[in-house]
């Protein structure tokens, strides 16, 4: 059952301050290289969900890889059991996924799709200006600081300044393609996504699917953009077995926003909890020698702007901005549970960091030559110790 925490209705801030303007427009973007490019397959995008292929949401396939002896491993999710040991902590995000997606239109009647991003504080939002198309919808570039799109049910969003606009690769002639905005709602904020909202999807999702299959089954609070998609396949069975042999399951938050498949930008910041009981949980397992294994990038992203350097983890909230890179390293987690990634995907930079760039190719090589599904709706990849 998901808990919807509601917000109050947006409200138009009658004054943003210029300090506060130049504070989003100028967050710090981390410069990095992509570590691994290679050609996926079109016929390895995922394109539905795995109900729609007739399989039970753990039966999608797993990939195993453990970095110390360079070994892989290939078996079905629901084994994960029999991967694991007693003592392991597995930290999962409880993030649940906004209908994040609305129709919009500009003032001349241009038909827009606007997709919601990040809540920051002062009822202000992180927004995408996007057009529709046969596979889903395009980069529009074109909207302009003042803007105000309609929306449905009466409700307007105004776009404000670009969001990150002067740290971008992208020349200001060529347009922006996230804005600092507000809504003016009729009704509290979750209400209205769930009554006018839809997921947002990407054009090798050829369908639009119900909410619900954009859920993890552990969601607790509603606000991400995108789902935290690599814990999909667990099942109320699964972590049943799992909390019966003994692996804890520690909880935290991490809002996701959206990505760029377009430009494979570094990720910017999202909002994020880590609770005290996980930050021990994660701290006891070091001490004892156990491992602590991340369901998906969200978790460690969240775990280490929180762990300093000493390996200690810290109860904490607030907005990270944090970019992982092999040069800063990962210090909260032993192992790590994921989707596959895209080519030049920026996420591929902190699995480096976690199993370096050898055992990283050997792996995707892997997963292209088996036959391995990619993106939200695909297959999964563990690696261990």
């Amino acid at each position: 059952m998901l808990r919807t925490k509601m917000e109050r209705p947006m409200n138009i801030v009658q004054r943003l301050s210029k300090n506060e303007i130049a504070r989003l427009q100028a967050a710090p973007v981390a410069s990095l290289n992509p570590p691994l490019d290679f050609d996926l397959p079109r016929e390895l995008e995922a394109g539905e969900p795995p109900e729609a292929r007739g399989l039970q949401r753990d039966e999608v396939r797993l990939m195993v890889s453990y970095r110390s002896h360079d070994q892989i491993e290939h078996t079905q999710f629901r084994e994960l059991p029999r991967l694991l040991e007693p003592g392991d902590v597995v930290v999962i995000n409880t993030s649940g996924t906004l209908n994040a997606a609305l129709p919009a239109t500009r003032a001349d009647g241009t038909a827009l799709e606007l997709h919601l991003s990040t809540h920051l504080p002062a009822d202000l939002w992180i927004v995408e200006v996007r057009k529709p198309s046969a596979t889903a919808t395009q980069q529009f570039l074109h909207a302009q600081a003042g803007e105000t799109l309609q929306l449905p049910g009466g409700a307007t969003v105004t776009l404000h300044v670009p969001y990150l606009h002067a740290a971008t690769e992208q020349p200001a002639s060529a347009g922006t393609r996230l804005w600092i905005a507000t809504f003016q709602l009729p009704m509290e904020l979750h209400q209205f996504l769930a009554t006018y909202g839809f997921p947002i999807r990407y054009g090798y999702v050829k369908q639009g699917w119900p909410s619900q299959y954009y859920q993890t089954v552990y969601a607790t609070e509603m606000g991400s953009a995108e789902m935290p998609s690599a814990g999909r396949a667990f099942t109320p069975d699964l972590i049943t077995r799992l909390v019966a042999q003994g692996i804890q399951i520690a909880p935290l938050l991490l809002h996701t926003g959206v990505a760029s498949l377009e430009d494979h930008e570094p990720p910017y910041e999202e909002f994020y909890r880590v609770p005290l009981a996980t930050a021990q949980a994660i701290n006891a397992a070091q001490v004892a020698g156990r491992r602590v294994i991340a369901v998906g990038t969200t978790v460690i992203r969240a775990l280490e702007t929180v762990t300093d350097k000493t390996r200690t983890t810290h109860p904490g909230e607030g907005w990270t901005r944090l970019v992982i890179t092999p040069e800063r390293g990962i210090r909260a987690v032993d192992g790590m549970l994921t989707g596959l990634h895209e080519p030049r995907a920026t996420h591929l930079a902190m699995l480096q960091a976690l199993v370096g760039l050898p055992h990283l190719r050997r792996a995707y090589t892997a997963a292209i030559h088996e036959g391995y599904l990619w993106h939200e709706f695909g297959d999964l990849h563990l690696m261990l110790p």
